[in-house]
C-alpha cells in the first residue's frame, strides 16, 4: 500500500555516490501496481539514473496527471517536490512551476492516455515551446485504470484481452515530439533496463524539451497473443538504433573504432566501457532522418528503440522569453513590479 513507507534502516556497508545518498535515498513508497508491471521496473530505472548522476533529490520537482503511470511518481524520490495534477494536464503545471524556479529539475510522468488523448494539446505545446525538463510517457497502449479499453497509441489491428480488434490508427508520440521540436528523442523498452537508465541520464542532463516513450506493458490487460505492447512482441520486434552510455562531463576521453569493432575505453572511475559502433549511417542530430528512420522500421513492423535524436545546442524555454537569471520565486516584489515609469517605457516599446 502507497500509505506504507519503506522502512528508513540505512546499513553502513551501502554504496553511496558522491553526494553521499544510497540507492534507497532515491525510493519512495510501497508500490500498489499489478506484480509485473512494466511502470515499476521504469521507477528503477530512474531511481537507479538519478543516483548515478549524484543529483540532490531536493533538487528535483517531479509531476504527473492521472493514470497507472501518473500514481508512479509516490514510488521513487520520496524527499523531492512532488504535484499530482488533474488528467492531461501535468505539462501547463510543469511549464509554470519552471518559469518560476528554474533552478530545479523537472521531470514529468505521464501515460499514453494522459498525454495521447486528453492531454495531447498540452503534450504538443509542451514540446514546442521548449520547455527544459525530461517527459516520460509509460505507454502500454492501454487504460488500465478502467479494465483495458485501447488507448490512443494502441496499433490498428492490435487485439485487447477480449478478443476485439482495434480499428483506430494509433497516435505516434515520438513522431509528434520530433515534429513539434522536442531536442531529445528516445524511445525505450521497460524490460531494457541497460538502455533505460543512460537514456533517461541523458534526458535529465539535457538543456531543452527531452520526450522518451518507454514501452511498458501492462501485465492485466496487455500482455497477451495479439497486443503489440506485451513483453513476448517488444522483444521479437525491437530494433535498437544504437548502444548507448551516457558519461557526466569531465577531461575529454576519446576513442576510435571501426563499424562493427568493439574497443575498450577506460572511464575516469578505472571501469572499463566496451563500444561497439553500430549503424554507421545512422546521424541521431539529424531530425528529419530520425523520422524517417522510425517510419521505415514501423513499415518493417519492428519497433525502434534508442536515442533517435538529439540537439546538441538545445535552449529552453528561459532562453525564448529572456528571463531573468535568479528564479522568479526569489525576486523581490520591487524587481517584480517596478512600478508605472518602467511600464510605461514596456508599453511605449509595444506600440
Amino acid at each position: 500500500m502507497t500509505y506504507i513507507a519503506k522502512p528508513r534502516l540505512r546499513h553502513p556497508t551501502l554504496e553511496t555516490n558522491k553526494v553521499g545518498y544510497t540507492r534507497r535515498d532515491y525510493e519512495g513508497k510501497v508500490s500498489t501496481l499489478c506484480a509485473g508491471c512494466g511502470h515499476d521496473s521504469i521507477s528503477a530505472a530512474i531511481i537507479q539514473a538519478c543516483w548515478e548522476l549524484d543529483i540532490q533529490p531536493h533538487r528535483i520537482a517531479k509531476l504527473s496527471g492521472i493514470g497507472c503511470s501518473s500514481k508512479t511518481p509516490d514510488y521513487f524520490l520520496g524527499a523531492s517536490h512532488g504535484f499530482n495534477t488533474v488528467h492531461g494536464r501535468m505539462p501547463s503545471v510543469l511549464t509554470g512551476a519552471n518559469l518560476a524556479n528554474r533552478d530545479l529539475l523537472y521531470l514529468g510522468v505521464s501515460g499514453d492516455g494522459d498525454s495521447a488523448s486528453i492531454g495531447l494539446g498540452q503534450f504538443a505545446h509542451a514540446m514546442r515551446r521548449g520547455v527544459r525538463m525530461a517527459y516520460i510517457v509509460e505507454n502500454n497502449g492501454v487504460y488500465g485504470l478502467t479494465k483495458g479499453q485501447f488507448s490512443a497509441t494502441a496499433d490498428q489491428g492490435s487485439k485487447s484481452k477480449k478478443g476485439v480488434i482495434n480499428s483506430d490508427s494509433p497516435v505516434d508520440l515520438v513522431a509528434m515530439a520530433l515534429q513539434l521540436g522536442a531536442t531529445y528523442v528516445g524511445r525505450g523498452f521497460s524490460g531494457n533496463k541497460e538502455q533505460l537508465v543512460p537514456l533517461i541520464k541523458g534526458a535529465m542532463s539535457h538543456g531543452g524539451a527531452a520526450f522518451i516513450d518507454v514501452i511498458s506493458p501492462c501485465v492485466a490487460f496487455n500482455n497477451h497473443p495479439g497486443s503489440t505492447k506485451s513483453y513476448d512482441y517488444v522483444r521479437e520486434h525491437n530494433e535498437a538504433v544504437s548502444r548507448i552510455d551516457f558519461i557526466t562531463p569531465r577531461n575529454e576521453i576519446t576513442a576510435e573504432s571501426a563499424p562493427g569493432e568493439v574497443v575498450e575505453v577506460e572511464q575516469h572511475d578505472g571501469s572499463l566501457l566496451r563500444l561497439r559502433s553500430l549503424h554507421a549511417d545512422y546521424d541521431p542530430t539529424d531530425r528529419y532522418v530520425a523520422m524517417s528512420y522510425m517510419q521505415k522500421h514501423q513499415a518493417l513492423g519492428e519497433i525502434v528503440t534508442g536515442l533517435l535524436y538529439v540537439d546538441p545546442l538545445a535552449t529552453d524555454l528561459h532562453t525564448a522569453c529572456n528571463t531573468s537569471v535568479t528564479p522568479l520565486n526569489a525576486l523581490d516584489v520591487a524587481e517584480l513590479c517596478p512600478g508605472g515609469p518602467a511600464l510605461d517605457k514596456i508599453n511605449a516599446s509595444l506600440r
